[in-house]
């Protein structure tokens, strides 16, 4: 491989807590090896229509605490043509881009893996998603945040839920995985999660509205779980239990927003200037996550086949605590 001279980085599709901090992380590592670095606005499409911006320290000065992505995201049905990564080359290739760090979930290395193996360019990856469910690592950028952010929301919504002996429905993001659901419910003490990975759970939550024990609830409902989402559950639930006073919320893109959490800057940072050190070291098509409090460098094609487990023991936890 020649030596490089010049990387870029963009961030790619949904946006995450944290994101910013990792784009710092990759522009001043990168500076501190003596490296040229770009930002490509708007992910791969901002790649296919040279969307290109030369990045310097102070570019990515006081953006550590900023939710949201300096370099924004988008999708990209052209990035998915051969025509369109051809178009994605040809800018990279005038730029003299020599590798490139994308921050993004399994869709975004799909697309870098599959670019990589077509053209002879380094692809290193990092994380960031709010759902936690890479392959290979222990946390994604942006999960805690929006943790965090559900909690908060949930701890709220449970004053009323109290003060009206109601039963509310809370829609979290989780379209095919369950961790914010389920980490949430152990945090906040909810009454019930309904989350993808469990089966059957009608039979459950029939259980616990006919429960006379019970004058309120919370239910925590991930949006790809089983059943279906807030508002079909509530509708068909409410019916039968008028009596619990059935309201429905749907937290939505609230989750995403808001100033990174302690501990995501500090993910971003380290996962930042570990994809740069990976570049300088020949690396490709990998992802560098964290597990086990170590850096780990996973490949590509592991990340996007591989199936994060919920864990048996978080999901015994709930059962245990939510009676």
């Amino acid at each position: 491989m020649a030596k490089i001279k010049k990387i870029a980085v963009f961030t790619s599709g949904g946006d995450a807590p944290g994101m910013n901090a990792a784009v710092r992380a990759v522009v001043r590592t990168a500076l501190a090896h003596k490296l040229d670095v770009m930002g490509i606005n708007r992910g791969y499409q901002g790649m296919i229509e040279d969307d290109f911006v030369k990045m310097k320290s102070k570019s990515v000065r006081n953006i550590i605490q900023r939710g949201g992505t300096i370099l924004r995201t988008a999708r990209s049905e052209e990035f998915r043509t051969p025509e369109g990564r051809k178009k994605a080359f040809d800018n990279l290739k005038k730029h003299k881009i020599d590798a490139v760090v994308v921050i993004g979930g399994d869709g975004s290395f799909k697309g870098a893996g599959i670019f990589s193996q077509e053209y002879d360019i380094p692809f290193v990856g990092m994380p960031g998603t709010i759902d936690n469910d890479m392959f290979g690592t222990d946390y994604t950028i942006g999960f805690d945040t929006a943790l965090n952010t559900v909690v908060e929301a949930i701890d709220k919504i449970k004053d009323t839920a109290f003060s009206h002996d109601r039963t509310f429905f809370i829609e979290v993001m989780g379209r095919d995985a369950g961790f914010i659901a389920l980490k949430a419910g152990i945090a906040t003490g909810a009454e019930m999660v309904l989350i993808p990975e469990v089966e059957g759970q009608e039979k459950q939550l029939e259980e616990l509205l006919q429960s006379s024990e019970k004058s309120s609830n919370i239910i925590i409902v991930a949006e790809g779980n089983n059943i279906g989402g807030a508002h079909e559950v509530a509708k068909n639930f409410g019916k039968k239990y008028k009596d619990h006073g059935v309201r429905v919320n749907v937290l939505g893109h609230m989750q995403r927003g808001g100033s990174p959490s302690a501990f995501d800057r500090f993910l971003a940072s380290r996962l930042g200037v570990a994809a740069v050190d990976a570049i300088i070291d020949n690396q490709r098509s990998i992802m560098v996550g964290y597990k086990n409090h170590e850096i780990v460098h996973v490949p590509f094609n592991k990340t996007i086949k591989g199936k994060r487990d919920i864990g048996e023991e978080l999901l015994r936890v709930n059962d245990i605590l939510a009676k």
